[in-house]
């Protein structure tokens, strides 16, 4: 992340393994599976972005990831596209911190922190701290509870920081005070943290909410649903969603004058009322959402039974930052079989599905890509396109049912001709505002956007 207008700005590098089963965080093996254990990374990885992003909003600062166990476009697609990145050298840790902080400081900037992955209670205040610090002091260090330092800030280069240090021990932080003194440096220490490294350590873990899904390993899931006079199918949709187990249902009513609400109530959805389109209906909703994971449900769309299940399972690859399921209708004909055909290759093969096919990602990745952007017509179509800017975007085998109404009112190829004409106004930079006026007027091939 880079605020603009920077001169010699901070720096807070943060060393990142990928996530992979088996490969992350080993020594929890023996109490939480190769599976857990890497879950557990990822959460604490995304934690510390999160909290380092917050500190780059009030302060001049430059975030870059060191990575290593995957290549850049992977971290990109897990971490996101608003930070840089920066492959870790090769050597012990020493080696590695060495390399970072010179190559951080041969590109003018002024003050370097390093943080690790693995601490919980890590926070934008205490980034914001050692900067702060780093005005007054040499040296900022963030001593660990197990004799390590979670972070490390200079002003200046001093290699010797990394020479003669048993790392991986419990001498680390005294070892590197050693040094700093014998370089006559004055230090400044933050609060004392723990970080995760072996199973004694998990203790203080177990009531926190950001890890919950590392214990009960299943996520929960927020099924968000704009609605807008859906009493018709709606009934039938909530009773899809309701199928899963560890579900929080949101029905977002847009001003409906028929009984969807009573509907949605009767379902045990929690009910919002918002007006301004589905974009700001679905944007209402997320905010609501308690569960990690997202998924925006049209009114008329039925799920199959082990959707929420697929959900997880898909998103447990971080490279992977949103999905949606086959596509169908339940209109016959020839015609609507080809249409329907053309979605699933244009959704397969191209990344780019519709809202119609249930649209899921982590709460975490919309967020950080700001929700819907705020237009009358095609707001699915414009996040998944910063989505597809992001990661990889995957259409799931399993089949989510859609209504014909619309195909059936309008005419298959009428549809067929609107929408990519819709499609092509939107790329040839047509206003929101006018590509819905035409979306909803009568349609005759002599007219154009």
């Amino acid at each position: 992340m880079i605020n603009s207008d920077m001169s010699d700005p901070a720096h807070i590098l943060l060393f990142a393994r990928y996530p992979v089963p088996g490969q992350a965080k080993t020594r929890l093996i023996p109490s939480l599976g190769p599976v857990g254990a890497a879950r557990l990374h990822r959460r604490m990885t995304e934690h510390v972005i999160s909290a380092a992003r917050a500190c780059a909003r009030q302060k001049q600062v430059v975030v870059t990831i060191c990575f290593t166990g995957a290549d850049r476009r992977d971290f990109r697609a897990w971490l996101g596209t608003d930070l840089e990145y920066a492959a870790q050298s090769s050597g012990d840790l020493g080696q590695r911190l060495r390399h970072a902080f010179e190559h951080a400081f041969r590109r003018g900037a002024s003050r370097v922190v390093v943080i690790g992955a693995d601490i919980p209670a890590i926070s934008a205040e205490i980034m914001t701290q050692a900067l702060n610090d780093l005005q007054r002091y040499d040296v900022v260090l963030g001593p660990a509870t197990d004799g390590g330092y979670y972070l490390l800030g200079m002003n200046r280069y001093h290699p010797d920081l990394f020479s003669k240090v048993t790392w991986g021990t419990e001498h680390v932080y005294a070892q590197t005070c050693a040094i700093i003194q014998r370089l006559k440096l004055n230090r400044s220490d933050l609060p004392v943290l723990n970080d995760i490294d072996r199973p004694a350590d998990l203790s203080v873990l177990r009531t926190d909410p950001h890890f919950t899904d590392v214990w009960n390993q299943q996520p929960q899931l927020s099924v968000i649903i704009p609605m807008l006079n859906e009493a018709a199918v709606l009934e039938q949709t909530l009773e899809s969603a309701r199928r899963s187990s560890n579900v929080e249902l949101i029905a977002v009513d847009g001003g409906s004058r028929d009984t969807s609400r009573e509907i949605a109530t009767r379902a045990g959805a929690k009910l919002l009322e918002v007006a301004g389109g589905r974009a700001a209906q679905q944007n209402a909703g997320a905010a609501q959402a308690q569960g990690r994971l997202l998924l925006f449900l049209h009114a008329d769309t039925l799920l199959p039974n082990d959707y929420a299940d697929s959900i997880r399972r898909t998103l447990e690859n971080p490279a992977i930052v949103a999905g949606a399921f086959r596509f169908q209708t339940d209109g016959r004909g020839l015609a609507m079989r080809i249409m329907e055909w053309g979605t699933n290759i244009r959704s397969s093969i191209f990344q780019w599905p519709y809202g119609d096919q249930g649209l899921f990602m982590e709460k975490r990745v919309f967020e950080e890509l700001h929700g819907f952007a705020a237009v009358p017509i095609m707001e699915d179509f414009e996040l998944v396109r910063r989505l597809r800017q992001r990661g990889t975007i995957i259409t799931l085998p399993t089949v989510a049912r859609t209504s014909a109404r619309r195909w059936q009112r309008l005419g298959v190829l009428q549809s067929i001709i609107r929408n990519q004409i819709m499609i092509a106004g939107f790329f040839a930079g047509v206003s929101p505002e006018r590509l819905a006026q035409f979306y909803h007027r009568p349609l005759s091939l002599k007219n154009s956007v």
